[in-house]
């Protein structure tokens, strides 16, 4: 599956877990160079609190297009070291 965002493959990986309709991607499939850490975080009552990472591509920034959980809950054990997206990110087979 790949992840899109203006135009650009921002992620891509056969290894995909599901979690609420969301994919998440293996953290190590990321285009690191299009990644930046974000402050916001929120929180999940059953994976814990998710950090984001803001995506930039050719100069524009979706800020916190993508999250991810750094120590999820017992109960979300599936989705550690894995990072999934929103805000106009696109996927694909």
């Amino acid at each position: 599956m790949r992840a899109t965002w203006n135009g650009t493959v921002i992620a891509e990986s056969d290894d995909i877990v599901e979690v609420e309709g969301n994919p998440y991607f293996p953290a190590s499939s990321l285009r690191q160079d299009l990644f930046s850490e974000s402050s916001t975080t929120s929180v999940c009552p059953w994976k814990g609190t998710a950090s984001y990472y803001s995506v930039t591509v050719d100069g524009t920034e979706n800020t916190d297009a993508a999250w991810y959980y750094p120590a999820p809950k017992e109960a979300a054990a599936q989705i550690k070291d894995r990072v999934a997206f929103w805000k106009g990110v696109t996927f694909s087979d």
